[in-house]
């Protein structure tokens, strides 16, 4: 094992470098954001100078690494591309310039790499976690391995052509998710039909905070934040709870069978659209509402017709979105009696195939963390790393 390129803190190779440009009346600025995890930056659209609180802000320019100081612990850094030149940012956002031995590329990847943003959360200060910020000079303290520049633009190389995988994967399960909802309201016989009529329109039952996260058994019991968990993207099979059946029925839970489709029923959770299928028995939280397919009802295509509307056009007026099972039952969608079965074998394999493809993304994301770390601390050489690759 090699040893790894001399730790050097950040201020012996980037430097602060903040422009103001007033706000002025009758003049448009362009407005940037920065993405938790070294993710990148996001236009938040045209401001005129006129109307904000700002007397000045903050210019981006190409190549620098700019960073948001409030919840920094999250990783909002990154360097500003070229076609976020000249955008502005609050001075919540400061700016550094590159020093001659940092390739900007390599920064980037930087950026995206947890042992950055593990030392960031280390230098944050403050009492109240959200509140909590990094302020430019305890950023440059933070010490990192520096390779030399030729050795930096060779790890670019390296995870630009993992990212390009990544990047295919993701756009095949996109490819994939648009064929399974076009395949809805195509049959000759298609019409339009009331969901009570397909399946039993149920609740979830609470789970009390103490048993919440227990493993006491074989029988999960899925809150609604199970929906963005990991794994669960294509269909229901993790949960923090699992307990014993004895457990469940102590606790008045339902266990709903394989098949059963859900979704949000309250909250914030409604707008994100978010549908699943139960691909194993369960129980499930008093957020989620559940349609469990009737005989003759193919439980892939009722999916796939759940996906293909909005609920939240649904929601009830109000400041808290909700849905109630009265309206889930009569809700009319489109329904096809004589290819539901057909097409929900086509629509079951063409979901299986997105969870694999998406496991296989996050592989590579995790794999991607491993070989940028790896590369820095010489556990990995170059030239094996491009082999794999």
């Amino acid at each position: 094992m090699s040893d790894g390129y001399p730790l050097r803190p950040l201020g012996e190779v980037m430097r602060l470098d903040i422009q103001r440009i007033p706000m002025m009346p009758a003049t448009t600025y362009r407005l940037a954001g920065v993405l938790n995890a070294g993710q990148g930056l996001v236009a938040k659209g045209e401001l005129d100078g006129g109307d904000t609180e700002y007397s000045a802000m903050n210019v981006l320019r190409v190549d620098q690494v700019v960073m948001r100081k409030l919840t920094a612990w999250e990783g909002p850094i990154t360097v500003v591309p070229a076609e976020f030149d000249g955008f502005v940012v609050s001075n919540e956002f400061p700016t550094f310039t590159l020093g001659p031995e940092l390739v900007p590329d390599w920064m980037r990847h930087v950026c995206r790499s947890p042992l950055l943003w593990a030392e960031m959360k280390n230098r944050v200060s403050g009492t109240v976690q959200r509140r909590k910020r990094l302020n430019p000079e305890q950023l440059l303290q933070i010490e990192l391995p520096i390779p030399p520049r030729e050795v930096q633009a060779r790890i670019v190389e390296i995870l630009v052509a993992v990212d390009a995988q990544i990047t295919a994967l993701d756009a095949e399960v996109e490819a994939i998710m648009k064929v399974r909802t076009g395949l809805v309201g195509r049959s000759a016989d298609i019409g339009q039909v009331p969901l009570g009529s397909l399946g039993a329109v149920s609740q979830g039952k609470g789970l009390p905070k103490e048993f919440q996260g227990k493993k006491t058994g074989d029988i999960p019991w899925y809150k609604i934040a199970d929906m963005t968990r990991p794994g669960n993207e294509f269909g229901y099979t993790l949960a923090d709870t699992r307990l014993t059946s004895s457990e469940v029925a102590e606790l008045g839970g339902v266990v709903v069978e394989a098949g059963a489709v859900t979704f949000p029923r309250v909250g914030a959770a409604v707008l994100t659209e978010k549908k699943r299928i139960m691909d194993a028995p369960g129980a499930l939280d008093e957020n989620h509402l559940i349609i469990t397919p009737r005989e003759g009802t193919n439980s892939e295509y009722l999916l796939a017709v759940m996906e293909s509307f909005a609920l939240s056009g649904l929601v009830r007026p109000g400041a808290v979105p909700s849905l109630n099972m009265g309206l889930i039952r009569s809700t009319k969608v489109p329904w096809s009696w004589a290819e539901n079965q057909s097409l929900g074998a086509v629509l079951g394999a063409l979901r299986a195939q997105s969870r694999v493809l998406s496991a296989e993304a996050a592989s590579l994301r995790t794999t991607r963390a491993g070989l940028l770390r790896g590369l820095v601390d010489r556990t990995i050489e170059i030239e094996s790393a491009e082999v794999e690759v």
